[in-house]
């Protein structure tokens, strides 16, 4: 009495303990073979203890036995059964999982690890696994999450019953076929996907991966320059038959490379590429073909060449502008209108006037007031010191202003000459005061008092006598 469980990480073969664990065995039977089980996510992974799966939910809190399938949610779980006593004590025993009511529904666990024995009394076994322990070891050493969740989705596709000496009870659900998986199952992002291998460069040799990282260096490359504005979209790829020639002489033209490059091929379109203003050659040139074979055969043997005392080189084309922006030119030799000028435009007067005097023609400046011809004639009149001085800066000229000019300097030293600072003078003596304030000074500077007015009367009296 055994059971073939085939998950996404290998195939388990269960035999059953189909005497001691009577009931159980026919409970796990019976739901292996309505596939209850299929596409159940193997939730939880403790490293070197258990495996638990067996909830449809996936949750860990769902799941019903083959009596509640059949009878409802009264009959959901049913007793355990302890006698007699199993233990826990090797790798790869199956067991159900307690619903802490001493009672069992769906979900199960297998050891992955021996000597587990205070597990015995807490929880169910009813069978062993007899084949697939590498499944067991790959299962073992999944990475998982803080939660004992596996980054990977692990999952049982299949269940198979390879023997079963209970009979089917009545109403049994028996499926024609596997249940197909959901949207839900298919469309699930935060697991590893089924199919998808956790190490993409498996298998591959060094060259194979240095490609692979190349192409997608590329197209990140593409999509930078799609957001920047300079592809059109990201899978935009150069034409294949152009060529890219560059390192010409100026001298060379449009003509010469079609018929340098014509033996090749028929010539589409070849033009040199000139300055828009002055139109001059900028040394390189697209050359188109009517095939990408002669633009093969050309890009072989042409490069590297000697051209008017020059070694071009020729190169496929990258650029995608051709086809927005490139304007195709029939004839090089034709010259190129010159720029055209903005025309002045011209006040209308009769033949018969005269010239405009020069006040009125002054109207036309955007300063004709009186201030404006004054600061203008100012101008005109500075010195280029003073120009200079204008356009200083206003922290320049405020140092500049600090310190004192030329003349103002001489003026202080004369001053300082003529008139010696107050430090510097005489201290009269006490002698000397004494002297001035004396009787016969007094006397004396009244007697030269007297003399003075006289003497300002005396020239009154000579201007009246004048007059």
């Amino acid at each position: 009495m055994s059971v073939l469980i085939e998950t996404t990480m290998g195939d388990i073969v269960v035999d059953l303990f189909i005497k001691e664990r009577a009931n159980c065995c026919r409970n796990f039977l019976k739901l292996c073979k309505i596939k209850y089980y299929n596409l159940c996510q193997i939730m939880t992974i403790e490293q070197d203890y258990i495996f638990q799966t067996g909830d449809p939910t996936n949750t860990g809190r769902g799941g019903e036995s083959i009596f509640g399938v059949l009878y409802g949610d009264q009959a959901r779980y049913f007793d355990m059964e302890l006698v007699p006593k199993i233990r826990h004590n090797k790798k790869g025993l199956i067991s159900f999982v307690n619903n802490g009511s001493d009672e069992i529904g769906s979900q199960f666990f297998i050891t992955l690890a021996d000597d587990l024995d205070y597990l015995d009394g807490k929880h169910c076994v009813f069978g062993e696994v007899s084949e697939g322990f590498e499944t067991l070891s790959d299962i073992n050493t999944t990475l998982c999450d803080d939660k004992h969740q596996p980054f990977r989705d692990i999952r049982i596709a299949h269940t198979i019953v390879l023997d079963d000496p209970f009979g089917d009870p009545p109403n049994l659900p028996v499926p024609s076929r596997s249940p197909s998986p959901t949207l839900e199952l298919v469309t699930q992002t935060n697991k590893i996907a089924l199919d998808e291998k956790v190490n993409e460069d498996e298998g591959k040799t060094a060259e194979e991966i240095k490609k692979e990282m190349e192409q997608k260096e590329m197209h990140a490359q593409a999509q930078i320059l799609e957001m920047i504005g300079d592809l059109h979209y990201a899978d935009e790829k150069p034409p294949d038959n152009v060529l890219f020639v560059c390192k010409l002489n100026p001298v060379t033209t449009s003509e010469d490379l079609e018929i340098i490059f014509g033996r090749y091929g028929e010539i589409v379109e070849c033009e040199v590429i000139k300055d828009r203003r002055t139109q001059q050659s900028l040394q390189y040139a697209f050359i188109e073909f009517k095939t990408p074979k002669q633009c093969e055969a050309a890009y072989f043997k042409m490069d590297n060449v000697l051209i008017d005392d020059r070694r071009i080189h020729v190169d496929f084309s990258q650029s995608v502008a051709k086809k927005f922006t490139w304007k195709k030119k029939k004839d090089d030799t034709e010259p190129s209108p010159p720029p055209k000028k903005k025309a002045k435009k011209e006040r209308r007067r009769s033949p018969s006037a005269s010239p405009e005097p020069k006040h009125r023609r002054n109207r036309d400046r955007k300063d004709v007031s009186p201030e404006g011809h004054r600061s203008r004639r100012r101008e005109r009149s500075r010195s280029p010191d003073r120009r200079r001085e204008k356009n200083r800066s206003p922290e320049r000229r405020r140092e500049r202003s600090r310190s004192p000019d030329r003349r103002s300097r001489k003026h202080e030293e004369s001053r300082r000459r003529k008139s010696p600072e107050p430090e510097r003078r005489r201290k009269k003596s006490p002698e000397r005061k004494r002297r001035r304030d004396s009787p016969d000074t007094d006397r004396r500077r009244r007697h030269d008092e007297d003399r003075g007015s006289s003497s300002r009367h005396k020239s009154r009296d000579d201007r009246r006598d004048r007059k």
